[in-house]
């Protein structure tokens, strides 16, 4: 046991021995802090107001000068001052409030406290709770992490994030926009009418994108299931169904690599709207995003990572064979469809291409993933992707090679994926069968079939534009965030050894 925690669960025995519980029950806040602040910060230095106040907060500062002590208490909203002399706590003091004397003796920076009293702004111009009375609330264990130095520890940062929200107030504004971020697009979806359909996180089939899903195992039905990877094809069926605008935002689980761009488990918002196409996704996307950027940002140019980046402008619109051109110079309809010429030129040109690559469309994708994503900095539309990696998605009625799709990239990371979706049921079996053949080949990713979906398109599925949107990375650009870690509250990491027994908390020591 740490001389910290010795001394302070000592502390807590005490309380006990005054008769006082260290671990309240409940606390009546009347106030907090953003309020005060918000009213009361025109107040002339020395000026008081009589108005009866009961706030809650952890203590964060401390500073005792004789009878006279300035704490620093934080609740939600922030910080403020408490101002508190031993005369007036001691005249307030009966069998249910702790004296001056207690709070000099008990308290550490750390603990949960309660107190009551009125507003004040001291000589100094401090706005100031003049206290009259306090208790404790909760008292703490273990010392806070240095409030100069803060929670430098990254890892530390994500594993014990209540320590991060504790003493970087910097993190706490991110999740603050993160739930502001997903209520907008929850209003704005509301508003134009899309209802939210909430679909299944056991699936038997995983499917809607290629990706490894996790698996997991049902005792009583003694089947496997999987954790979705998308929602799309559960939110199709509703659509077949008569519900012409559908969305859903929650959780979804891939069983990929982690980095900073990627946690296997992530939020997206899924769309999907009957009689409209994946142009019809573009204009929805740009009209989304925005209203998100300029109601948490309240700007459409924005600094990201040291560059700017501008939402303002009419986004840019190029398609896969055209940002390839851009970038690279490498002409892909030269090639018209040899893969064996294809390959010569990479290859020439010193492209690694892994070996299950096997066709030109895959080829394309892969340059434009190697050589282009990683330059579109701007809000860049890329349109019209090879069928071989868009099972999901309607062939382009100009060449039926490609689909109509896009993917959105801002700072070189896609943001936003969309297609026309693809509503023949004779057409969607023949690729989802091209899929299935991929997969018992060994490619974990590949579709699988599922039946079910493919007898609800037999019912008939109307024209529909479908887009999905990576919230977390969404949230990155508008919070300044490198990492996605530092957008997620919980991300995934390798376990930590476990504490030894003999540092795990026993109620009996402190009852």
């Amino acid at each position: 046991m740490s001389e910290f925690r010795e001394a302070r669960l000592s502390k807590a025995k005490s309380l006990l021995e005054k008769g006082y519980e260290p671990y309240c029950e409940s606390f009546n806040v009347t106030h907090s802090t953003k309020f005060l602040v918000d009213n009361y910060s025109y107040l002339d230095k020395g000026q008081e107001f009589q108005i009866d106040i009961s706030i809650a907060g952890r203590v964060l500062a401390k500073r005792i000068m004789g009878k006279i002590a300035f704490f620093s208490i934080c609740d939600q909203e922030g910080p403020i001052q408490l101002y508190l002399e031993k005369l007036i706590i001691d005249n307030n003091n009966n069998s249910k409030f702790l004296s001056f004397d207690d709070l000099k003796e008990l308290v550490d920076i750390g603990d949960w406290i309660g107190v009551s009293g009125i507003i004040k702004k001291t000589n100094k111009g401090e706005l100031s709770i003049k206290v009259s009375s306090w208790q404790m609330l909760s008292k703490s264990l273990q010392p806070l992490p240095d409030k100069w130095h803060g929670l430098t520890d990254v890892e530390k940062r994500y594993r014990q994030r209540y320590l991060d929200l504790i003493v970087n107030p910097e993190s706490k504004l991110v999740f603050q926009t993160r739930a502001k971020c997903i209520s907008l697009i929850r209003r704005w979806l509301d508003d134009k009418n899309f209802i939210e359909i909430e679909t299944p996180i056991l699936q038997s089939e995983a499917g809607g994108a290629e990706a490894r899903p996790f698996i997991t195992h049902h005792n009583t039905l003694d089947i496997p299931l999987y954790l979705r990877i998308a929602t799309e094809l559960h939110l199709k069926r509703m659509v077949v169904g008569g519900f012409e605008r559908v969305y859903e935002l929650g959780r979804i689980f891939r069983n990929e690599g982690i980095s900073t761009k990627h946690n296997p488990e992530f939020t997206s918002v899924e769309i999907y709207k009957a009689f409209s196409n994946y142009e019809d996704m573009m204009e929805m996307t740009e009209e989304l995003i925005c209203h998100i950027v300029s109601n948490t940002c309240k700007s459409l140019v924005i600094e990201y990572q040291s560059q700017k980046i501008d939402f303002s402008q009419k986004w840019q619109r190029l398609t896969m064979k055209e940002a390839v051109m851009k970038f690279t110079g490498i002409n892909f309809d030269e090639f018209k469809g040899d893969f064996n010429q294809a390959i010569s030129c990479l290859e020439e040109k010193k492209f690694v291409i892994p070996k299950q690559i096997n066709s030109v469309g895959r080829l394309l994708n892969e340059v434009f993933e190697q050589k282009v994503e990683s330059q579109l900095i701007q809000p860049t539309f890329i349109i019209d992707y090879p069928i071989e990696i868009s099972p999901l998605a309607r062939r382009q009625s100009y060449d039926n090679n490609l689909v109509q799709r896009f993917e959105l990239f801002i700072y070189g990371r896609e943001i936003a994926n969309a297609f026309s979706e693809l509503i023949d049921p004779v057409d969607q079996r023949e690729r989802l069968e091209l899929q299935q053949s991929l997969r018992d080949a060994g490619d974990l990713e590949a579709h699988c079939i599922d039946e079910d979906f493919l007898q609800a398109l037999e019912i008939g599925m109307p024209p529909t534009g479908g887009l999905g949107i990576g919230i977390d990375r969404l949230i990155m650009l508008v919070t300044n965030r490198a990492s996605i870690r530092d957008v997620i509250p919980f991300p995934l990491l390798k376990p930590e050894l476990t504490l030894n027994k003999s540092q795990k908390l026993t109620l009996n020591e402190v009852k």
